[in-house]
């Protein structure tokens, strides 16, 4: 794949590993101690829109193939929940996480019969991209989820009155973690796109639709976004597993560098976006990077496994076959999930879900810009409390907090 001509997002591992070290054991609990205090009736409403990564369960009530659902077991094994409920995961998913910390119920997916849409909700879906033609007939893509929002703007409008309606519009954190599919099988997976495209005018076409929605969601008066970026495709289990003796276990790289290349132009639209849309405020993650460093180190944050999946089959787990509800039945299923990155073929446990969160909730800027999810729900407070980043900025700090 040609070199793409973006300018480099990532920040260094060493920066990740101990700025992160330094959020699991001091920052977080600091964050969570100042939420606790925070009165409920402060608390912003969560909308969600993406794919698998921070899908709660709308593709339970849709027409789609059995590789788009996750209502059946093991999924959802860990016991949080009473039954699996369609999160691609052992456990919770993300936002699941990021709503505790911002004291909401857990967001509900927004097929599901009689929400109450005060908090927010979820209009994700599992193989959803940017692009209405990426699994076109077997999700609910970016412009349909957009088309969802309506339908609950309109619904509380007729609930709160519409004072009140575009006053939790305004207020709101809208959280977005979406395009993997759009590179994996939109892309990778589909030569006639490779034909008529080559990958700068890909991503960009990506970047396109997705730019068209925040700009759209802005014009109904949403103000506070998260982004979660895209992790590095080409370590994927599924994604290694396709070619797995000429790749000799490492990353597909070109997977990889898609996704980069979709990071760097995602951070380069927010900056414009920040400057010419009125009280456009973001928080966006450097995951590709952190992911990264797991998958490399796994040792290093309490897992044994950064390559295969816990639960599928044939090379690294790599085989989508968690469930035994696909064309291929047999499936291996590991002992300790709590050892593994991978949950499944292409998703993570519930642990690096949790890790993430917390990251994302209060982390410093090489991993999340230019305000964390924290500083978005509480924008309105008039104290401030001390940041990661007060820490960091002072070298004599540093040295103390983590002696290097």
């Amino acid at each position: 794949m040609a070199k793409q001509n973006f300018p480099q997002l990532g920040r260094s591992v060493a920066c990740i590993t101990i700025l992160i070290q330094f959020i699991a054991f001091t920052g977080f609990s600091r964050s969570q101690s100042h939420a606790d205090e925070t009165p409920r009736s402060s608390t912003k409403a969560f909308f969600i829109f993406g794919d698998s990564t921070v899908d709660s369960g709308n593709n339970n009530y849709i027409n789609t193939i059995p590789e788009n659902r996750a209502d059946y077991k093991p999924y959802g094994q860990n016991g949080v929940f009473p039954q699996p409920t369609g999160r691609f995961s052992d456990g919770r998913v993300i936002v699941d996480f990021i709503a505790e910390y911002a004291k909401l119920p857990l967001i509900p997916p927004f097929l599901q019969p009689n929400v109450d849409y005060s908090d927010g909700v979820n209009f994700a879906s599992g193989g959803a991209g940017v692009l209405a033609e990426t699994n076109q007939g077997q999700v609910i893509d970016l412009q349909t989820q957009l088309s969802h929002f309506e339908e609950v703007e309109k619904s509380l409008s007729e609930k709160l009155g519409v004072k009140r309606a575009k006053e939790l519009i305004s207020e709101a954190i809208y959280f977005i973690s979406i395009g993997s599919n759009d590179y994996m099988g939109g892309y990778l997976g589909n030569p006639q796109m490779q034909e008529r495209y080559n990958p700068e005018q890909y991503v960009w076409m990506v970047i396109g639709n997705l730019t068209r929605t925040i700009i759209t969601l802005h014009e109904k008066g949403a103000r506070k976004f998260g982004f979660l970026n895209l992790s590095p495709l080409g370590c994927l289990p599924a994604i290694r597993a396709l070619k797995p003796e000429s790749n000799k276990g490492g990353c597909f790289e070109a997977a990889s560098a898609l996704a980069l290349a979709h990071n760097n132009a995602l951070s380069l639209v927010l900056k414009k976006l920040k400057d010419d849309l009125e009280g456009f405020m973001y928080s966006n993650s450097n995951f590709y990077d952190w992911l990264r460093d797991r998958i490399d180190n796994p040792t290093n944050y309490g897992f044994k496994d950064g390559v295969n999946a816990c639960c599928g089959s044939g090379p690294y787990g790599g085989v989508f076959t968690c469930g035994g509800t696909k064309t291929i039945r047999e499936f291996s299923l590991c002992d300790d999930v709590g050892d593994y990155v991978w949950w499944d073929s292409f998703h993570p446990t519930e642990k690096i879900h949790e890790q993430f969160a917390k990251a994302l909730w209060n982390g410093p800027p090489c991993l999340v810009e230019p305000y964390n999810l924290d500083n978005l729900f509480n924008s309105n407070n008039e104290k401030i409390k001390l940041t990661i980043a007060d820490v960091v900025d002072s070298p004599k700090t540093r040295r103390e907090q983590f002696h290097y």
